[in-house]
């Protein structure tokens, strides 16, 4: 059949409905095999959609359309490929079913189109970086240029002097200063559509304010001993492990011990019941450029210092490249959010239902505070926990930063787990 249908993909079970956020490709656009032609957008994550034939695309749908899986967004003539000297489809068999999943059919093209191909996600990468498909090796199965091996490129480049390029940039730089900037007094608008990832923190954000009975007390902790920790064993601890001790590790270990002690703060309610959870799963808040994903890290009473920052190191990459899977994001019992990378001094953070807790911390400064009777200046944090005060009463939730405070000011007791 010489014209193929394009379809929304299945994605995963929950997720029913996508948004086709950009057309990638034109429409009338002469298309290869497995290029990139379009992205979706889920309240999860980001889909890339690669063609599962070459030909002409037309679309179906216009860009910013809400559509449910399954339904047709383009089509593909493949007979235009043909006239273009291309052949149309590596395994004819599979493109002719038209109900076969995209993924099906990308799968079965990789081992005769493989060798110098890049993965979608390549692809994209050394689009953005402008390196040339035939300026990388890959190290893929049958020689597909994966991820890494487009992140590696990318680098290069940017790694090499370019001295001849020197000359072209400095041409550049002169029209890109001369616009102006907005007219004294304007009053322009402009009206955008919420992403749906967008729409799914409003609508959890609102749900939360609106279904549990949330309160926020407020604690301080003196960073002086954790900082001197860190510093004193940061080159150690990198050299070991390859990684960086952060003070996430520290908070994530801290709030785990106490958690441990107190279930009611790691506790959550399903209807009329209360579900204590003999572990610890933490999300932890991550910013990325579509909004605030929570991927949590499991077991984290189980886990050291180096195992939490490498989870939460693979968590924070893939959130930030639109990598999570549906999967990674679900479940947690407890979440951290860490505003103070952002400048923060004092907030009242929004409990990540079905939890009954969040903590959140802020930037350190250095303030006036009494010790032994003295004035002296110490670098201090403000600490916010908010509760489900259906669950957790203010006495416990008093305790249980009382005694993240104290591990956080001691954390030789933290590592002695006394």
């Amino acid at each position: 059949m010489p014209v193929i249908e394009i379809k929304v993909p299945a994605i995963a079970e929950s997720v029913t409905e996508v948004t086709l956020s950009q057309w990638l490709k034109p429409d009338g656009a002469i298309i290869k095999l497995d290029e990139l032609i379009c992205e979706f957008e889920s309240d999860k994550a980001t889909l890339e959609l690669p063609a599962e034939v070459a030909g002409k695309l037309k679309h179906v749908v216009a860009a910013g359309s809400d559509l449910k899986i399954g339904d047709v967004i383009a089509t593909i003539d493949t007979e235009a490929a043909v006239s273009n000297g291309e052949s149309p489809v590596s395994a004819p068999p599979v493109a002719k079913t038209e109900s076969a999943p995209v993924t099906t059919v990308a799968a079965s093209t990789v081992a005769n189109y493989a060798t110098g191909h890049p993965s979608p996600a390549a692809s994209k990468i050394l689009t953005e970086g402008s390196v040339p498909t035939a300026d990388v090796n890959g190290t893929g199965k049958d020689g597909r240029i994966t991820k890494d091996d487009a992140q590696k490129a990318v680098e290069a480049k940017a790694a090499t002097p370019a001295l001849s390029v020197a000359p072209a940039k400095v041409e550049t730089k002169a029209p890109v200063a001369t616009p102006s900037l907005s007219p004294a007094f304007s009053r322009n608008e402009r009206r955008e559509k919420m992403s749906r990832m967008r729409q799914t923190i409003a609508k959890r954000l609102v749900s939360a304010k609106n279904n549990t009975a949330m309160l926020t007390t407020f604690n301080e902790a003196d960073m002086t001993a954790v900082m001197a920790l860190r510093e004193k064993y940061q080159d150690k601890f990198v050299k070991k492990y390859g990684t960086k001790l952060g003070f996430m590790s520290i908070f994530g270990k801290a709030c785990a011990k106490v958690l441990m002690e107190m279930p009611d703060v790691n506790a959550s309610i399903d209807g009329t019941d209360i579900i204590y959870h003999d572990y610890i799963d933490i999300s932890m808040a991550i910013s990325t450029p579509t909004g605030l994903v929570v991927p949590p890290i499991k077991n984290v009473e189980s886990l050291n210092f180096a195992q939490f920052e490498l989870n939460l190191k693979a968590l924070a990459d893939k959130a930030r490249n639109g990598k999570l899977t549906l999967e990674e994001m679900q479940g947690g019992t407890f979440t951290i959010t860490n505003g103070g990378v952002f400048g923060s001094l004092m907030s009242t953070p929004i409990i990540n239902e079905p939890q009954s807790a969040i903590l959140g911390l802020h930037a350190i400064k250095d303030r006036p505070v009494v010790v032994n009777g003295e004035i002296v200046v110490r670098p201090m944090m403000y600490l916010a926990l908010s509760y489900d005060h259906r669950v957790i009463d203010g006495s416990t939730s008093v305790t249980f930063l009382v005694k993240v405070k104290e591990l956080i000011e001691d954390p030789t007791s933290l590592l002695l787990d006394i």
